[in-house]
């Protein structure tokens, strides 16, 4: 009998949905290694490859944009209504060829990180079309107004034919989704041992004094790295592989380490409003410290997350960019509540498709 196969999609959109599927996928493979993987994303493949230690078939394919940026701050609407609107254009090709794809490798489930075309392709291929997300791209279209209206609503359409929904903390309602079941945070869990990464790194700061700033797949332009010569005591990381040659600076520019690796020898993470990144230190209980974002519905979410669940500081993208970083020695604020996210949402929804194959 074929060992069974799972097609796992994520959207295109920057690098954090990729991550939560493939942080899934690495614990599928943990728990049975029988199982094959498809992995179908714009992606790149060293990215899957960080958190997915064994074989899997990458197949590169766009089922949607997301949302059309040149960094994690600047939104381009109009490309994004465009690009949109073609896929929704091609979606009876789109559905026909994956169709095949999944019917020649035999796949049983579809699992998906929010590309809406994942639901009428695993209808039209008569097996289960599951989704894990914290918002539905129809939730940031409708912010955007009347132009995206009907564009949100061919989405809210596509995710209503998904057979179930694994909903994360911070999220919107979903309520388009027709069967949801409540999830824990996603993500990696750090692999390299932490006396290692110093030495390899040259990484000499405590970690009272130690920064990781990370702003996704992305990144952020125009980050002032000059602003680092006024904390000469202070050591900063970066996986930004234009960052400026600085003595308090280490850039990652290996692809086999990622920003969770580095979060437990870090005072706290300097980033913009993003699930994974929020997610892997909320599960390490590493401080963070958010820009606001605008533009995106998800954002106030997501910071209204960290204020409940982790010690935090919220700052406006001007203290960012100014010639003071006083946000790296604030003390950060304690988390508004007592209770605390369950982290096991890559195991839980990793066992779901292993009891789906059993």
């Amino acid at each position: 009998m074929p060992s069974p196969v799972v097609y796992l999609a994520a959207t295109g959109h920057g690098f954090g949905h990729a991550v939560r599927i493939a942080s899934v996928a690495a614990q599928i493979k943990h728990l049975r290694p029988d199982i094959g993987l498809i992995l179908v994303t714009a992606a790149p493949r060293w990215l899957l490859e960080a958190y997915i230690a064994d074989d899997f078939i990458y197949r590169p394919r766009s089922f949607d944009v997301g949302v059309v940026q040149s960094d994690s701050f600047a939104i381009d609407k109009q490309a994004t209504l465009a690009k949109m609107q073609r896929f929704r254009e091609r979606q009876a090709e789109i559905v026909c060829t994956e169709v095949d794809f999944i019917q020649t490798n035999r796949v049983g489930l579809i699992l998906a990180d929010i590309p809406p075309l994942a639901a009428p392709i695993a209808q039209a291929a008569g097996i289960p079309g599951w989704m894990m997300t914290n918002f539905g791209w129809d939730f940031i279209y409708r912010d955007w107004g009347s132009k995206f209206t009907e564009l949100a609503e061919w989405i809210g359409e596509c995710y209503s034919q998904s057979t179930l929904l694994f909903r994360l903390p911070m999220a919107e309602p979903l309520t388009v989704f027709p069967q949801r079941v409540e999830m824990g945070l996603t993500g990696g869990n750090p692999r390299y041992p932490l006396g290692k990464l110093r030495e390899h790194f040259n990484l000499t700061a405590p970690k009272e004094k130690t920064i990781l700033l990370t702003f996704g797949g992305l990144g952020l332009q125009q980050i002032p790295y000059k602003v680092l010569e006024n904390y000469p005591g202070w050591q900063f990381i970066s996986f930004d592989r234009q960052a400026p040659p600085l003595p308090n600076l280490v850039k990652i520019q290996d692809p086999h380490y990622r920003p969770v690796d580095f979060m437990p020898l870090c005072d706290r993470v300097v980033s913009k409003p993003g699930f994974s990144t929020f997610a892997e230190a909320l599960r390490l209980s590493v401080p963070i410290v958010s820009l606001t974002r605008e533009g995106f519905a998800e954002s106030p979410l997501l910071l209204q997350g960290i204020q409940d669940y982790a010690r935090h500081l919220i700052i406006d993208p001007q203290d960012f960019f100014s010639d003071r970083w006083d946000f790296i020695v604030r003390p950060c604020l304690p988390p508004r509540l007592d209770a605390s996210l369950p982290t096991d949402g890559s195991e839980r929804i990793a066992q779901a498709v292993i009891d789906y194959f059993s």
